[in-house]
């Protein structure tokens, strides 16, 4: 019975682990698209204004 309540604790802590480097990993490729998006428009804006 202990090795069970012990591994149960191990994996309820891995699960936890796990959903946040998902949201880390979700977070963060929403930063990097926003970043990207906003680069691009400065970019095109940069090139209408010099024609």
């Amino acid at each position: 019975m202990v090795v069970l309540n012990s591994f149960l604790s191990y994996l309820l802590l891995f699960v936890i682990l796990v959903a946040i480097a998902v949201a880390g990993a979700m977070i963060g490729i929403k930063l990097a698209k926003n970043k990207n998006a906003k680069m691009a428009a400065q970019q095109d804006d940069a090139e209408s204004t010099e024609e």
